[in-house]
């Protein structure tokens, strides 16, 4: 209990330094506040944009992925193509007595080990079995589950003309529905990858946890193209001797390499056993503690019914494990549903190592009569009779690609026979997608990098964070702010400030230890003293946020450290 108590306590200094210092805030506060909306401040805005600065790099690095930028407001055709408008929902509930929405599934955590996985009716049950209190109010009077669609809806256009859309739940759909001009960029050969960063939006029924569920966040998402009868040429030789933390759905978890995994039969595909081992990396490159690491892989009644393997890379903290990226293989699922639903091609050729002569047996329009009978629908018409069977006869019913019911008399089509020679086939490319949060991986930085030393007002904060997602690079310190030093300190901050992807700050206001202390508190790796020294030769104490350590540097030794 004492454990926990302190557990609590220190979340709550936390997030009090985060809101003080200006690195993560409530929005609009001034206001009364909206749950599940944050404002990143004037250090923390800094520190998410070197975060998504390192993961861009990370992936564009790879060679064959590129970024893509797709509006936030997304017609309602795309999501109802997508599956977004008839599944993207959670099972809610409402309190009889003070109103409060809550998840059902999180209602349930304590009664169950995985209530998200459950149906509508289990999870009924269970509620009634369980009767757990309100969060809000304590009481135990539930409304009966049902579905509630997270997206948030809007329309694009105004009066009569406006059409329905939603704010997006994901950045996924944008690379799907630019595949064409992907496939165009690679020259039409795959693999490939197109990237996407931005917000995301869903409309959560009992958002908690700060950071963790919020109805505004950011996210990542890479979209890898795949052809799934070519072998996947990964090199995983760099992560043989890595041991990592693995969860797998059917056998005990434990420590293994990814290789190993792959091998065994664990990881079932190794273009997801290669961007498990690239996200690995990732993470420990953006500052997460290993330690507080693992690969969770989903259960098959966890998984969409379309997906073929998935990892979660889940991190330890304040919040116990925390889902903050989903590896996932989503078979040709989304591609699939956006051609059935346009009837463009979004396709891959595959060319054969021998041509294959093929005999074709079947039906096709007959042009001169069909044509006029069907007029703008006669191209779908000729794809709908040369799908059919040989055996079909007319006249008959066809449902066509745009939901259009037609009657095909015998006089619309003809027989086709004939011999062809095919070089190769059109396919539907399979898709390999990393999906990151980057608010939880945000928090989860910065959970990993608080340290305390000391007690109440004695304490003394250290925000550990990696130099390369630290907010500020440099905190430039006069000794005293007269004698001529806040003016060198002042020329000296300017300079760096200069340096290109450099943020240095100036604090003359207070003790020189309480200026450390303020530098330490937001993670800035090193301060740049100016005292009397530094006015007859040129030198200046350098000191490192993580040792302590001091040392007297040249202008130029500084520059180059941090451009190094």
């Amino acid at each position: 209990m004492d454990d926990e108590r302190a557990a609590v306590e220190r979340l709550e200094r936390l997030t009090g330094m985060l809101r003080r210092r200006g690195v993560v805030l409530p929005a609009f506060e001034i206001h009364g506040g909206a749950k599940g909306l944050y404002d990143f401040g004037p250090v923390g805005g800094r520190l998410r944009a070197k975060v998504e600065s390192v993961w861009r790099d990370h992936w564009t690095s790879q060679g064959d992925v590129v970024e893509i930028s797709c509006p936030t407001v997304t017609p309602f055709a795309v999501l109802e193509a997508s599956g977004h408008v008839a599944e993207f929902s959670d099972f809610m509930t409402v309190c009889g007595a003070c109103e409060e929405a809550s998840r059902a599934d999180t209602m349930l955590e304590a009664h169950h080990p995985n209530p998200d996985a459950l149906s509508l009716a289990d999870l009924q049950a269970l509620l009634d079995e369980a009767s757990p209190a309100c969060p809000a109010c304590g009481e135990v009077s539930w409304s009966p589950v049902k579905a509630e669609n997270l997206m948030f809806d809007t329309v694009i256009g105004a009066g009569s003309s406006g059409r329905a859309a939603f704010l997006r739940p994901e950045t996924a759909q944008g690379m799907f529905t630019n595949y064409p001009a992907l496939y165009r960029h690679f020259r039409e050969r795959l693999p490939f990858g197109a990237m996407q960063l931005g917000r995301g939006y869903r409309n959560e029924i009992s958002p908690r946890q700060g950071m963790i569920r919020l109805r505004e966040f950011n996210m990542a998402e890479l979209e890898y193209f795949i052809d799934p009868e070519v072998e996947a040429a990964h090199d995983l030789s760099p992560w043989s001797n890595i041991n990592v933390h693995l969860v797998p759905a059917e056998s005990e978890p434990g420590p293994s390499t990814i290789p190993a995994a792959l091998e065994a039969g664990t990881i079932l595909h190794p273009t997801v056993a290669w961007f498990m081992a690239r996200t690995y990396d990732l993470m420990l490159a953006l500052g997460v503690d290993a330690d507080r690491l693992r690969f969770r892989q989903h259960a098959r009644d966890e998984m969409a019914h379309y997906a073929m393997d998935c990892w979660d890379v889940e991190l330890h903290g304040s919040y116990g494990w925390v889902e903050c990226v989903g590896i996932a293989h989503r078979g040709c699922y989304d591609l699939d549903a956006h051609e059935q639903a346009t009837g463009q091609r979004l396709r891959a050729w595959r060319s054969f190592d021998a041509p294959r002569t093929v005999e074709v047996d079947g039906w096709t329009v007959e042009g001169a009569v069909a044509g006029p009978a069907f007029r703008a629908l006669a191209g779908k018409v000729k794809v709908a009779v040369e799908a059919l069977d040989a055996s079909a006869s007319f006249p008959c019913s066809l449902t066509l690609e745009d939901g259009n019911v037609v009657e095909v008399l015998p006089e619309h089509v003809k027989r086709l026979q004939r011999t062809v020679t095919e070089a190769g086939e059109w396919f539907v490319p399979h898709v390999v997608e990393p999906a990151f949060g980057i608010d939880r991986i945000i928090w989860h930085l910065i959970d990993h990098a608080y340290e305390e030393a000391g007690e109440g007002d004695e304490a003394y904060v250290r925000l550990r964070l990696h130099r390369d997602v630290a907010p500020v690079d440099a905190a430039v310190l006069p000794l005293f702010e007269k004698d001529g030093m806040g003016d060198r300190a002042r020329e000296v901050h300017r300079r760096l400030c200069s340096l290109r992807g450099v943020q240095a700050i100036y604090d003359g206001s207070g003790s020189i230890g309480r200026r450390y202390a303020r530098a330490d508190e937001i993670g800035t790796p090193c301060c740049i003293t100016i005292d009397h020294q530094t006015l007859q030769d040129g030198t200046m104490t350098w000191r490192e946020r993580d040792t302590g350590e001091q040392e007297r540097l040249s202008i130029e030794a500084v520059e180059a450290r941090l451009r190094a």
